[in-house]
């Protein structure tokens, strides 16, 4: 297995694939419809970083960091997600996936990691927790899809604890570009 960067024209179509059933079969997501292949290469594009891994030229899962929130206070945090192909279900992906996202999200100067999870999803939340992420609060019926409520918990991990900071204005410049 390899963990490399997406290409928006190589990764869009097996992104959208894995992605499709999240969406549809699912309350993961709460999106009503799978994007279009041309919508997740504008994802791709849009994201802080995104991965992929693969092996023997076949995608197994993804995961990205995309900012937090619009507003000025935010640019130092991510929301991150990561989905993996049904077949390829706790074998190590998913980690291997946010090992290399959350090294890259560091690299250019990002402080914390935000992932909304919708409940009950006991193998995300372990996922999260191994990784290092921390419950900070929950949405109760927050979501309405596939004829009921689903709360949704958002956990939160510090990728530089025990930094005082302040955040450096120069690593931002690689995610302004």
């Amino acid at each position: 297995m390899i963990i490399r960067n997406a290409d928006p024209q190589r990764d869009a179509a097996p992104c959208a694939a894995i992605y499709g059933p999240y969406v549809s079969d699912s309350v993961a997501s709460f999106e009503a419809r799978p994007p279009s292949v041309e919508e997740v290469a504008v994802r791709i594009g849009a994201a802080h970083a995104w991965v992929v891994a693969e092996h023997e030229g076949v995608t197994l899962g993804y995961a990205y960091g995309s900012p937090h929130g619009e507003r000025a206070a935010y640019r130092w945090a991510a929301d991150v997600a990561v989905y993996i192909d049904a077949h390829h279900h706790r074998s190590g992906v998913g980690r291997a996936l946010y090992t290399r996202l959350f090294e890259q999200l560091r690299a250019i100067g990002l402080w914390t990691l935000c992932a909304g999870i919708t409940q009950p999803n006991d193998a995300s939340d372990g996922l999260h927790r191994a990784m290092g992420f921390v419950p900070v609060g929950t949405y109760r019926r927050i979501g309405w899809k596939a004829g009921a409520w689903h709360d949704v918990q958002w956990l939160q991990l510090d990728l530089r604890h025990g930094e005082p900071g302040p955040p450096s204005e120069l690593a931002r410049e690689a995610v302004r570009g």
